[in-house]
Parts: C-alpha cells; structure tokens; sequence
C-alpha cells in the first residue's frame, strides 16, 4: 500500500514537473546539478578517507570552483536542452564530457592553488560518482516519466526483430501512444536474444504475451516481406483481435515516398496477397520515354498515378489535362517536388480543359505535339452516374469521342482508354458508357492509319476515391457500422501503382483496336474484407453470436444497377501477350457508319435531355447491356404530370425535356 502511494505521488509529481514551461525545467535541471556535483565530490572525500566526517580543511574553495567548472561546460554542451524523456546517447555523452571536464579543472586548480591539497583518488573518485549522480539522476527521471507513460500507453509486440524493429523500439522510446513490450520474429536463431534489453520470441508465445503483459497491438517491421508473406502473417493474427499496424514496403522508403520508422495502418493490399510483377522496362519506356504524353483526368485516382510513373520515365514532356482546378494544382505541385528531390527534368504543361470541348482538346494535342494519349478522364461512381445519365453520358461517351477524333486529326500515335470491369455485359448506365466509349475507340480505328487505339480493363483499385476501402476505416474509427450492399458481393481489386503499370505496359503493346484486360487474381468477398479489416484493427464484430462486439456490419442491399459479381471478359476470346499479367482480349464491335450514326443521334437526344432516347441509344451502341427497373423508374416517374426529371448536375427540370416518346424502355 505504501509502495503504491509511493508511485502514486510520484507519478503525480512528475505530471506536473511535465507540464511546467520548458524554462522552469531547465531550472530545476540546474539546481539538481547543484546539489549532485557538491555531492559527489564531498562523497569521493568520505570514500576516500572511509568516514563521514572527513579531513576538509583548506579544500572548501574546491566545492565552489567544482560548481563553476561544471554548470557552464554542461550547459554549453546543450545538456539543459535535452528532453528527459527522450535522452538518448548523445546526451551521456555530453555528461561524460561535462564531468571529465570539470575533473580535469579541478586537477588544475589543485596543481594552481598551494593552498588546496586533495589526493588524486579523490578527483577519480569524484570523476566516476560525478557521472553516477548526473548521469544517473537523468536516467532515473526518464525511466520515471516512461514507466508513467507506460501505463497509459498501448502495449505492442513488435513483429520482426531486425534492423527495422530495432528502429521502431528506440523510436517509441518515451511514446505516449505506443510501449513496446516485446519483440516476436519468425527466425528461430534470433528467439531467445535480447534487442535494446527487449528479449524476442517466438510468435507462437504470442498468446501468452497477450494474456500476461496486456498485449494489444502489433506493429509489423517487415518493410522487404513480401505481399504474400504479409498475407500469411496477417492471416495467422486475425483471430487475436489485436490492433495490427506496420512500416511501409522496402520500395516505398527507397522512392522517398515514406519514412523507415513510420507507422501506419496494415495496408490493405497486404490483406490480397498479391506481389506485383516488375515492370518489363520495354514495354514500360515504348510509349513514353523522350515523347510527349498527355493524360487527361490527371488528377484523378488513376490518372495522378499515371502522371507519377510517367514522370520518373523521362518523358520530353508531360501535359497535364483536368478540368479540376483543385486536382490540377495538387498533381502539378506534387511532380514539380518530385523533380526537384530525384533531379528529374520534364516539361510540364499543366492545362485547365473539359474533354467535351473538342476544339480545345485538338488545339492542346496539336499545339504541344502529343505523341501518347492516356484517357482517364471519367465518371465513375455508379450510383451517381445512374441518377446523372446525361452527364455521365456526355463524360464518358462523348468526351471519348471527341478527345479521340482529336487524336487523330493532331497525329497522335497511341490513345490508351482506361476501362472497367463493368463495361462486361452491364446493368448501369456508367458501365453501359465505359463499353459505348469502347465501341467508339474500335469503331475509329478502322478510320485510322497511324494512331493506335486501345482499351486497358480492370477492377476496382485500392484506396481511389469512391474505394470501399477508406469508407471502411473511416466507419471503423467512427465506431460503425461498416456498411456493405450484400453478404455475397465480390469484387476484383488492384493497388493504383499495380494498374498504372500495366495500363502502361498494355499501351505498348496495341496493334490497334485492342481491349486488354489485366489479370486481378482472386476476386473478394467484399463482407470478408470488412471483418477482416474491423479483427486487424483490434476491435470485433458485434453481431447474433457476439452481442458485445465493438462494430457491427450492417447489409444496405445492393445499390441501383449494382451486380453482385463483375466480369472482366465478353466471352472467352483471349489471348496472351508479353506481359504475364495482361490478356488480349478479341471482341466484337461495330462498323464505324454505325456507330457515327448512333453517337450523331445520342448527340440530338442528349441536347433535348431525352433521356427515354438516350437509354434506347446506349442499348442499340452496348448490345450486352441491360438497363436496371432503377432507370426505367427514374426515366418514367418524369413523365407524371407533377414529377420533374433532374440531372444532378445541371438541374433540368422535365419540363425542359422536349418531346419525351411514349416508347418503354425495352
């Protein structure tokens, strides 16, 4: 009881000896300093002499001049400027500095002075406890302010005791959020050892860790594992509910892009287990490198990253074209400090610009001499697009055209269009648009001679606005509930980088009229994501079985137009490529008459917000698709007397909408 009051009170002492003004501190350090050097010399005399009443007679001045010897040179070597909490070795070394100096002073008033006889003992002894009082009563503060801390502060075990863990340990040293309690790592050689007096384990005693020192967390320091390595580990850790945190990758620390001692959230792309292929620097550079490239949306999710790999392959120059002054400024400002920190010398034209303006779009190709096109210019959240079907129409569909009618009146060599997984056999109008834009592009190739049109189709990305995966976490920290559309909803997901390359890669490699689709791997169940995410971030799931759990999931229903599954091919016409990770899909399209007619017609139908029409049109360019009972209520509810049919984004009301047909959507 009396210990624990002990505690107690110090602990509150220290509270508030933090909290006062960093002056007021050093004040104390001062004074503390004061006390122990005076200390130290009169107990090396008691030592020395073996009483406590030793022989002082004509040495007192030694106490004073031993003061001014030691006050100054300990504050000229910034030893009042250390935070205890976070002392380190170079503060012991300005001690060890501080006290030699103020020894040596000492020995030379003695040889100065005939008056002041000490032992030279005496001065070694002082030396050595000198450094045990000053030295010691810091450390003994700092353990003091740690061990307070260490209550209130998260335990971990750090997972991976190489050079990367040992970082992070001298890192949370003093950390009010984090205390390290012990070190796990797969190797047996390194189970056993200590690490900064931290011993390591097997991960197997992981449990017992939990259960007897109060362990809540793990922070994985495994930044050159690989992503399947990641997988298994993180695979093994669910069950124990544990908050899992890590480094970021070996890759990101070398580009610069991340810190080798910061912490994060696990990243998600760990949780796919999927080890992106390297780039084939052939492929990479063919349409890129001493050419000047354009990408549109380049502030986008995927464009942003496109203009990033783009970059560092040395382009004669990069045009950026967004019509987000925002996005623009932000993708502008982040490759302009790319350059300068890894001497990259590109030109770039960062260009204000919607792709609906078609003169515009041949003016900025024709005027910079664009040699590369990467069209990621789209709309692509589907709720929003089925509420929004002229808009989303006009952005996907007809800004395609144009910028590629564009493309091939400036000369442009190669146009790469980033497509969707969601333009296989559609049920909502932004899939429907991504296919018609493809049509378009295959229906143009026939015209040309000297461009390359291509599509690249892929899933979703990981952590791109709209991505299930930040709304995830954001519902998590909020304490939920994770909302998902079904319990069987499966999606395919990618990294952005992962897709950038091969959108890349694939471009180098068109013929013309080519759709490449990229191999996703093993598509997940979305409901399994969740629970995954909500166990890894240390909490459980509240459901039947677990009244108690801290997050519930909470099923919506599928939104309008959604599948349950995507697809990625229009039947099973697909051929391999150079590249292991990108097929060449062969699929039917329609002559380029056609098509010029339908987009001539959508054109009236879109100007007169007739949106009966422009459904009907979108099925004559997309025979695969199959509108959702959503659009026909959408469509149909605007033809009441009383209803008004909005485009979100313009505000039209039905009666703005001329001459709606009496035909159903079939």
């Amino acid at each position: 009881m009396v210990a624990k009051r002990l505690v107690s009170t110090l602990g509150d002492g220290l509270r508030t000896v933090g909290s006062l003004p960093r002056g007021y501190k050093r004040g104390i350090m001062v004074l503390a300093d004061a006390v122990m050097i005076p200390a130290a010399l009169w107990s090396a005399f008691v030592l020395k002499f073996d009483s406590w009443a030793p022989p002082l007679a004509g040495n007192e001045s030694l106490f004073i001049v031993a003061l001014l010897a030691s006050i100054p040179v300990f504050s000229s070597l910034g030893l009042y400027h250390s935070i205890l909490r976070f002392l380190g070795p170079r503060a012991m070394y300005a001690v060890i500095g501080g006290v030699s100096i103020s020894a040596a002073i000492l020995a030379l008033y003695d040889l100065a002075s005939p008056a002041v006889t000490v032992p030279t003992t005496v001065l070694v002894i002082y030396w050595a406890l000198a450094l045990l009082y000053v030295g010691g009563s810091r450390l003994a503060v700092r353990q003091a302010f740690n061990a307070r801390l260490g209550h209130e502060a998260e335990r971990v075990v750090i997972y991976g005791a190489g050079n990367a863990g040992a970082r992070i340990f001298a890192a949370l040293a003093g950390s009010e959020e984090c205390r390290a309690v012990a070190f796990v790592d797969d190797k047996t050689g390194l189970q056993g050892n200590f690490i900064n007096g931290m011993e390591v384990f097997s991960p197997q005693v992981l449990p017992s860790l939990i259960r007897d020192r109060g362990v809540s967390g793990v922070l994985l320091a495994l930044p050159s594992a690989s992503r399947r390595r990641k997988q298994e580990i993180l695979n093994w850790l669910e069950p124990f509910n544990l908050h899992v945190r890590s480094l970021p990758d070996l890759s990101e620390i070398l580009a610069g892009k991340a810190g080798a001692e910061e912490i994060r959230e696990v990243d998600v792309a760990d949780l796919l287990g999927r080890d992106a292929v390297p780039p084939n620097p052939h492929l990479f550079d063919a349409c890129i490198r001493n050419k000047v490239v354009m990408v549109t949306g380049a502030g986008g999710s995927i464009g942003s990253e496109i203009c990033r790999q783009v970059l560092r392959r040395k382009p004669r120059r990069l045009v950026l074209f967004e019509m987000s002054e925002l996005a623009l400024y932000s993708i502008d400002r982040e490759l302009r400090q790319t350059m300068q920190a890894e001497g990259i010398d590109v030109e770039i034209a960062s260009l204000l610009g919607n792709a609906h303006h078609r003169d515009r779009v041949r003016a900025v190709l024709s005027t910079y001499r664009v040699e590369t096109v990467y069209h990621a210019a789209a709309y692509k959240h589907v709720p929003i697009v089925e509420q929004n079907v002229v808009e989303g129409i006009h952005n996907n569909v007809i800004s395609t055209w144009y910028t590629a009618e564009a493309a091939l009146d400036a000369g442009v060599e190669t146009f790469v269009l980033i497509s969707t997984d969601k333009a296989v056999n559609p049920t909502n109008v932004m899939g429907a648009t991504k296919r018609a834009a493809e049509v378009v592009l295959q229906g143009l190739q026939k015209r040309s001679d000297k461009t390359r049109f291509c599509m690249v189709r892929f899933g979703n990305v990981l952590a791109s606005s709209g991505s299930v995966v930040p709304l995830f976490q954001e519902q998590i920290r909020r304490g939920g509930p994770v909302t998902v559309t079904h319990p069987d909803v499966i999606r395919y997901f990618m990294t952005i980088p992962e897709a950038a390359q091969l959108v890349i890669q694939a471009g180098s490699m068109a013929r013309g009229g080519d759709v490449f689709v990229l191999d996703m791997g093993k598509p997940v169940k979305i409901s399994d994501l969740a629970r995954r995410m909500v166990h890894l971030m240390g909490l459980s799931i509240r459901d039947a079985a677990n009244s108690e759990g801290d997050i519930e999931i909470a099923y919506t229903g599928l939104r309008p137009a959604e599948k349950l599954y995507e697809e990625l091919l229009i039947g099973n016409n697909v051929s391999g490529t150079d590249h292991p990770m990108i097929m060449r899909a062969m699929e039917h399209s329609l002559p380029w008459d056609q098509v010029e007619g339908l987009l001539a017609e959508l054109l009236i139908s879109l100007r007169a917000f007739d949106c009966v029409a422009v459904i009907d049109l979108l099925r004559a360019l997309v025979v695969e698709y199959k509108p959702a009972d959503s659009v026909h209520d959408l469509i149909w509810s605007a033809q009441q007397p009383d209803a008004v049919l909005t485009d979100a984004s313009r505000g039209i009301p039905a009666s703005n909408v001329t001459a709606l047909p009496s035909r159903r959507v079939r």
